[in-house]
């Protein structure tokens, strides 16, 4: 048996589910940053405006950003046109903005040791940059 029956074989297995990758990463992304969001309410987040020492605008801000990212991620990819795709990029503009805040303001020490890579907020960041370079296209 070679190694390129078995790539056809996978190929043949998976090819059906191409369309579909880009909507679990889609879900998977928007779910998350929704649930982030709404465990931050009741608003003002107190958590937030404690740790971060936000004040209560900014935290809210935060906490209703996440919500709407999520949720506009997960609805742009459902419009097949210029809007779908435009909502796709500007959701992921915030996701990444908010990620990169995350790491700035909490997580400073993780680019010094291995704990940046056994968390998922790295994997965050990178599917957030990924909407944002690539919108609504559907190669992966």
């Amino acid at each position: 048996m070679s190694l390129k029956f078995l790539e056809d074989f996978f190929v043949k297995l998976f090819n059906p589910c191409i369309s579909l990758v880009n909507y679990f990463l889609r879900f998977g992304l928007g779910i998350a940053f929704i649930i982030h969001g709404l465990r931050k309410f009741p608003l003002p987040p107190e958590s937030l405006m404690n740790y971060f020492k936000f004040g209560p605008f900014l935290a809210s801000f935060v906490a209703i950003s996440e919500v709407l990212a999520g949720s506009l991620l997960i609805l742009g990819g459902f419009l097949r046109n210029y809007l779908g795709s435009l909502l796709t990029r500007l959701s992921s503009f915030v996701i990444v903005v908010i990620m990169i805040c995350a790491f700035y303001f909490a997580h400073k020490d993780w680019f010094i040791n291995s704990k940046l890579f056994t968390s998922e907020q790295i994997f965050l960041l990178l599917i957030g940059i990924y909407f944002l370079i690539n919108g609504n296209k559907k190669n992966l």
